[in-house]
C-alpha cells in the first residue's frame, strides 16, 4: 500500500468511525473539502500533513490517533 492509499483509507474509516462526513470534518478543522477530495479522487498522490491535520482536528481524533493502524508501517516506497 502507498501512503496516498494508506491515507485515503485512515480518512474513510474514520469518517465511518466518527459518523462524519469528509465535508464535516474538513469544514471542522478550518479547511475546504476540496484538498481532501482531491486526495481521494486521484487528482493528487501528496497529500500535506496540514491537511491531514486540519481533517483530524475536524474529526476531533490527533494526529497521532490518525497514524495509529499498523499498515502506515508497511507503505511501498
Amino acid at each position: 500500500m502507498r501512503l496516498d492509499e494508506a491515507i485515503i483509507k485512515r480518512i474513510e474509516e474514520i469518517c465511518r468511525e466518527k459518523d462524519v462526513s469528509i465535508c464535516e470534518a474538513a469544514l471542522g478543522g478550518g479547511k475546504s473539502p476540496s484538498a481532501i477530495y482531491d486526495l481521494i479522487k486521484g487528482r493528487t498522490k501528496c497529500s500535506k500533513v496540514e491537511t491531514v491535520r486540519s481533517f483530524c482536528e475536524g474529526a476531533g481524533i490527533t494526529l497521532s490517533e490518525f497514524f495509529k493502524p499498523d499498515y502506515f508501517n508497511d507503505l511501498e516506497e
